[in-house]
């Protein structure tokens, strides 16, 4: 399919995947963008869909293909997805493509759309709010939307760091708005993101604790707890009040996405959370 040479990078578990790892594999890609027409990441499951959330906001000019694939059943296992989502990943990696996507099962996901939607099925990722940038079958089927690869700029530019010292927080019913309230004294905690119900809809009460949050310089943003959810926080009262006492709006990104956006905005530009979200 492809000569390629292997970087071993950080040979641990996905579940114990840091930002700084991110950080790493940024200037892997960047050391050797010159040198190579694509990149395919091996990665845990678990947490695959916040790597490539990251890489896609980090990584600025990108004019080649990165891929992440993994298995959902250890390599050593006869039964094992791994050897096919590999030889996927080499087959999409050397397309006339650009930026970052994964590839798993029969699918090709934009990175900052993914999100694993199963612990166990072998078809464990989906596309939050955006259809697939692929698929694969006998043939390759790729989007017409999908960018083509591009020699212009020749090199990419990177911008590490996260601030991993984010809070998230999912309401059910019953839930105090006081809890939340006693965190904003924790200065450890510099941004928050609520799983919300439906639309964004936050329960009466909580008002006062986006005042303080906003007046501490705290962001907090508001998404759905449905998966392919998106938030609406004009439609109802128990939104509009939240939106006006200081939440931000989520919209239709992925949990990870915005993780990841908040992570990465909370060390590059504090004063413009909103707008980056």
């Amino acid at each position: 399919i492809a000569d390629y040479d292997i970087e071993f990078i950080a040979n641990i578990d996905s579940t114990n995947i840091r930002p700084a790892d991110w950080d790493k594999i940024l200037y892997q890609i960047k050391e050797n963008y010159k040198n190579y027409d694509g990149f395919v990441i091996t990665h845990g499951t678990d947490t695959m869909a916040y790597t490539a959330s990251a890489l896609s906001l980090a990584i600025k000019g990108l004019g080649k293909p990165v891929v992440l694939t993994g298995s959902q059943i250890p390599g050593e296992k006869i039964e094992s997805d791994a050897r096919r989502n590999l030889v996927n990943a080499f087959r999409v990696a050397i397309m006339d493509i650009s930026g970052v996507f994964i590839v798993f099962d029969e699918r090709i996901i934009l990175g900052s759309r993914a999100s694993k939607a199963s612990e166990s099925k072998l078809d464990a990722f989906q596309s939050i709010n955006s259809e697939d940038a692929g698929e694969i079958a006998i043939a390759i089927k790729i989007k017409d939307w999908v960018k083509k690869r591009s020699l212009e700029p020749p090199e990419i530019e990177i911008w590490p760091g996260f601030e991993s010292d984010i809070f998230v927080y999912t309401l059910s019913p019953g839930c105090d708005p006081e809890d939340l309230e006693f965190l904003l004294n924790n200065q450890k905690i510099k941004g928050m993101i609520i799983r919300a119900y439906g639309t964004g809809n936050i329960p009466y009460g909580f008002e006062t604790f986006f005042r303080k949050a906003k007046e501490r310089n705290l962001p907090v943003i508001v998404t759905s707890q449905c998966l392919h959810g998106q938030t609406l926080m004009h439609l109802y009262e128990v939104g509009r009040k939240a939106l006006q006492s200081g939440a931000i709006e989520g919209h239709e990104q992925s949990l990870e996405t915005l993780c990841v956006k908040l992570m990465w905005g909370l060390k590059h530009c504090p004063e413009r959370i909103e707008s980056l979200i």
